[in-house]
This record gives structure tokens, sequence and C-alpha cells, in this order.
């Protein structure tokens, strides 16, 4: 069978021969702005038009180096060939079935992938864990709330200040991120109590809350992400996720990770929580396990994850061609990519030291592998959102593509098949926007 393809490759650094935005991208601005959602948050005007590896061309044909690959999902790069290929061969099979109701091999071989690499403990039969498909990252958390208060029979959560876990009622309450994101929502899920991210927020649990207004006998999970993502790209403390595992084992509480973007080998492994070396007891995924396409899923331990038929479904999660793409990313993941993301990672992470050695305004980086992120400083040293912004900005019209995230933060996840010349680039344009930041 053959498959339309397009014939020339992208370069593979920046180039861009209009104004920005070009004609065409200002055209589809303007429709789109007449058409959808304000709520979406476009930060700069980019109209993509095809992604290649770590580049984005736009509909005028700039090409941008991209170091957000699409808020860390295109992990194996943009149209990876060998992702494309499983795509293309499994829409001509199959394009939908719902696994909730029948069954595929697609999804029935994710399972087995996942179940066996999940960080849990080694059963004798090799699969530790089940798995529960989902179409995002806060449908799997829906499903995780559920899964959690279903198995325990407990009605309390705790989650952390910073946290972002998703835009439905049950991800925005578990959510403690921006004030935006629940403004005017209300009333949220109840049963949800937020902690700060540190040792200071754990004593607050241990010996405020648990004393006085949150019985730890009806807290059935806490909910953290082992890297907080739109948080800041914020590391926890040493001892901060070893101690979290030993509050869960005291009480009987369920520790479930959310894995949404620091999982499928953006840390350099497959799984954020393995650089601990610590067991959860569920753990949500999504982003980049499907190089882009929609997928999400939860995974427990196998005697977790024990209700009944209809207890909880979908009609999407799971879908044949999504799994397919699933399928080869993992083993592109497990054959070289997280390899490359540790390696390029450590470079990033020391070219971004050096620009803070001569750039008062940024702080050290911070991250595991491909999950870099740096603060943006004001003259006094305080954190300064407007000058982020203004380097994001700029970085922008000189081909070069960040997100912020946090209250000050830039956020560096691009593909993990990103090379040391497209890194050294990266930091050369955001040394050039340094050395003219006002």
């Amino acid at each position: 069978m053959e498959f339309i393809s397009v014939s020339y490759p992208l370069p593979r650094l920046p180039k861009l021969i209009t104004d920005l935005p070009g004609p065409k991208a200002r055209a589809l601005i303007d429709r789109d702005r007449a058409v959808t959602s304000p709520s979406y948050t476009r930060g700069y005007p980019l109209v993509a038009a095809r992604g290649e590896g770590c580049t984005i061309e736009d509909v005028d044909g700039n090409v941008f180096l991209d170091l957000t690959a699409g808020i860390a999902v295109t992990n194996t790069g943009h149209c990876h060939p060998q992702v494309v290929q499983a795509i293309q061969a499994q829409s001509a099979q199959l394009l939908h079935m719902s696994g909730t109701d029948f069954y595929y091999e697609p999804m029935i071989e994710l399972a087995e992938k996942l179940a066996k690499r999940a960080p849990f403990p080694e059963c004798a039969d090799g699969y530790p864990a089940k798995v529960f498909f989902t179409n995002s990252g806060a449908e799997s958390l829906e499903g995780c709330l559920k899964l959690a208060r279903y198995t325990t029979g407990r009605s309390q959560v705790v989650s952390f200040l910073g946290s972002f876990h998703g835009r439905t009622y049950g991800a925005m309450s578990l959510t403690g991120s921006k004030i935006v994101q629940r403004q005017g929502f209300s009333p949220l899920v109840p049963g949800i109590t937020h902690i700060p991210y540190n040792h200071a927020g754990l004593d607050y649990l241990e010996n405020m809350l648990f004393l006085s207004v949150l019985p730890p006998r009806e807290v059935a999970a806490i909910f953290l992400e082992p890297i907080q993502g739109e948080g800041g790209y914020i590391v926890p403390e040493t001892g901060f996720i070893e101690r979290v595992r030993a509050i869960c084992d005291r009480h009987g509480i369920l520790m479930v990770l959310d894995e949404v973007q620091s999982g499928m080998g953006r840390t350099g492994k497959l799984f954020a929580i393995e650089h601990w070396d610590i067991q959860p007891d569920i753990v949500a995924i999504a982003k980049g396990i499907a190089s882009g396409l929609p997928l999400g899923a939860f995974i427990a331990r196998s005697q977790l994850m024990t209700w009944h038929p209809g207890s909880h479904a979908t009609t999407f999660g799971g879908n044949p061609v999504a799994c397919a793409a699933a399928n080869i990313t993992l083993e592109l993941l497990e054959t070289g990519l997280m390899t490359n993301s540790l390696a390029r990672g450590e470079e990033l992470q020391t070219g971004l030291s050096q620009l803070a050695d001569s750039f008062s305004c940024l702080s050290q980086p911070r991250g595991k592998g491909l999950m870099v992120g740096i603060d943006v400083l004001n003259q006094e040293g305080e954190l300064s959102p407007s000058r982020r912004n203004f380097i994001i900005d700029r970085a922008f019209y000189q081909g070069l593509l960040l997100l912020g995230c946090g209250k000050a933060a830039i956020r560096f996840s691009p593909p993990l098949v990103i090379d040391s010349e497209q890194i050294q680039i990266a930091l050369a344009i955001l040394k050039t926007i340094l050395e003219d930041l006002p």
C-alpha cells in the first residue's frame, strides 16, 4: 500500500522568509478570532502548517525551531516517519470500534506494554498493573480520582498548590496552579485539600490538618506531579517524594502520580518517578504517549483496579489508530530517545547555567532530561512575568518557539530527537535576546 507523503524535508534550523506573522498567517488568525473560543491562550501568532523533527513550518513558509513539542506532546519529534507509517497502516484497517465494548489487538498490545513497564512491583505473571485508556490528561486524572474513591471507600483527597491536573471539573478541582483556571466555576468537586509542594506543606498536613480537620483514615489519595509542570517545572526538595510515600503507607492512603507531562521519556526515564525509585499506586499519563494523537491512560496496581463493569467507560479512549501510534512510540523511546533526552538535557542545563552566570535576570536552571525550567528575574532579583513574556515573544520573532510556566518561568520541552546543534542554536538566540533585554 502506498501513502502520500511530503517530498521535501524541512530545514533543521530556523529560516524566516517573511515578516511575522506573514500574510497567510494574518488571514487565518482573523478567521480564527471570528469563530473560536476566546479562552484559548495564544501567546504569539504562530500558524503551523507542517512539522518535522524539531522544526515547525508556518503557512507562509517560515521555519521555527520548536522547544515546546506542542506542550511536551510530540516526544518522538513532529511526524516521525515510523509513527506516521503506523498511523497510516492502522487507519486503512480499523479506525474505531470502542475498546470498552469490544476487543482489538492494538489496544491489548499497548496495555500489555504499559502494564509491564509501570513503576509497580514485579508480579509472578509479569503484569503488576491494569490499564484504562482515555483521550487526554484531564480525563486520566478524572479516572484516577474516581478509582481512588471507589477502591478505598474514602472521600477526601490531598493535592498540592502549584499543581496542574486539567480543566474538567474533577481535574480542575485538583489543580492549584492559577486562579484564572478556577475563577467563575464554583462549586468545584468537594473533599479536596491543597497544601504547599514542599516539606513545610507535608509538616502542615501531618502536624495540623491530620490532627484537626482532615482525618487521615478518610483520605483516599494524595495526588502529585513528581515534577510540577504548569506550576513552573519545579523539581521537589530532597526527600519529598519519599516522605509522601511514607505518609501514604502509614495511613493506608493511595499515592497517585500525574505523569501527564513528566512521563513518556521526557525526563530521560519512561516515568519521572523512576528517578526516585519510589513505587506509586496509580499513575496518569497522556501527552507524549502517542506522539501527537489524542490518547491518555491511568495505570493502577492490579489489586486496585477491581471495579465492576460499567463503573467507568469511554467511547474513544484506546482508539486503535492512537494505540498503533503509541505502540511504536514506546519502542522509539526505549531504543534511544530516552538516552538522548538525558544527554541533551544535560547539555541544555549546562548552557542555561552559563547564561545565568552572565545575565542576572536568569535563575539557575532546574529539571531532569528535557523537562527544564528557568526563572526570569527583574533588576531587584524578583520573579518577573513581564520580562519572561518579552523573552518568549522576541524568541518567536527570531525563529525559536518557547512557552512559559509558573509565575515567571520559561519551560524547555523540545522533542526528544533534538540534537546538539539545535540546542546550541536555541541558546544562541536566547543570548541575543538577553543582551537587549530592557
